[in-house]
């Protein structure tokens, strides 16, 4: 009976009635036998035949088939019940990280890049019907990930992301958000989002970041600013050592906090100041919350009834009990 409900499942309080009925038919039974009380019985045959034997199961059929009509006007069936989503608002987001040597100071553990990747792709998971690319700039920008909806390919992009001056050092903010924009400029989507990261002020790059904030603003792109670091000093590396390791000495954290809040006022977005590993988690959360997509479920029901066998097999029993009782066990008392 696993995966069967049933449509009228009330019926089913008729099956208390079916001990009742046996109990009657039993004390029926012998109300109606006639007893003759004799001294002794040696001068009768016994005369038991096996028919004779076999016709309580006449009752036996009956009780069956009532049985069955009970459990099959109470419409057993199966629901095999799929679902559809269907997003009816998409949002399509780009995450334009800082990757500059700065990202490795650490004062977020074990370092701001490593916690950032960390926090970005437990964000990705959480966003199953959007878009998502991914951009990595430092005094240049380039696209790591396209936009895609293949959460798998983004969250093995961001695992990929490190500092290994592929680019020239430096915070290009402008050639950042700039390249985030281009990957999204394009898009169809009701929401465009870039969620612009940076630890540091702006010293690099052709492109001003209020420009790049003015060409967002055009294409209705909102952009969410995360300023990461700690207030004050913080542990950030300086140089290579002789073995090719990272030197660390502490250094004043600096972000052009006035920057990031006109980026985001000017856009439509917020500015964010992550100190810690919690509190970069938190601003994600929070912006998942903030941009949220509508999505419509969908669901089909399929019903197998499953009556039918039942109550064929009930009329079967009432068939051959009343053929048997007409025709074999006619002649018998």
């Amino acid at each position: 009976m696993k995966g069967i409900s049933f449509l009228n499942p009330e019926f089913l309080w008729l099956l208390s009635a079916v001990p009742v009925l046996v109990a009657w038919h039993i004390w029926q039974r012998r109300q109606q036998t006639a007893t003759l009380k004799i001294s002794s019985l040696k001068g009768f045959a016994s005369s038991g035949s096996f028919l004779a034997k076999l016709k309580p199961i006449l009752f036996v059929f009956r009780i069956l088939a009532i049985t069955l009509v009970i459990v099959a006007i109470a419409r057993p069936r199966k629901v095999d019940i799929s679902s559809r989503t269907k997003t009816t608002k998409g949002v399509d987001i780009v995450l334009a990280i800082d990757v500059s040597g700065s990202m490795l100071a650490r004062d977020l553990k074990p370092n701001r890049l490593d916690a950032l990747k960390k926090v970005a792709t437990e964000f990705v998971k959480e966003r199953p019907n959007d878009r998502i690319g991914v951009v990595l700039y430092a005094s240049e920008a380039y696209t790591k990930m396209p936009v895609t909806s293949d959460k798998d390919a983004v969250t093995e992009a961001l695992r990929d992301v490190k500092f290994d001056q592929r680019l020239q050092d430096g915070t290009g903010i402008g050639m950042g958000l700039s390249t985030a924009v281009n990957r999204l400029k394009d898009s169809k989507a009701k929401s465009k989002i870039v969620i612009l990261l940076t630890d540091g002020v702006n010293n690099a790059g052709f492109i001003e970041p209020e420009t790049a904030s003015d060409i967002a603003k055009e294409y209705g792109i909102k952009v969410y600013t995360i300023g990461l670091g700690t207030n004050g000093m913080a542990e950030s590396p300086y140089a290579y050592g002789p073995n090719g390791s990272l030197l660390y000495r502490m250094a004043q954290v600096e972000i052009d906090e006035t920057l990031m809040k006109s980026i985001a006022s000017k856009t439509g977005g917020k500015y964010f100041r992550a100190t810690s590993n919690s509190k970069l988690k938190s601003i994600y959360e929070s912006i998942n919350k903030l941009e949220t997509t509508e999505i419509q479920e969908l669901k089909f029901y399929d019903y197998d009834e499953k009556y039918r066998p039942l109550a064929m097999a009930a009329c079967a029993l009432l068939l051959v009990e009343i053929t048997l009782r007409k025709t074999v066990y006619r002649s018998f008392i």
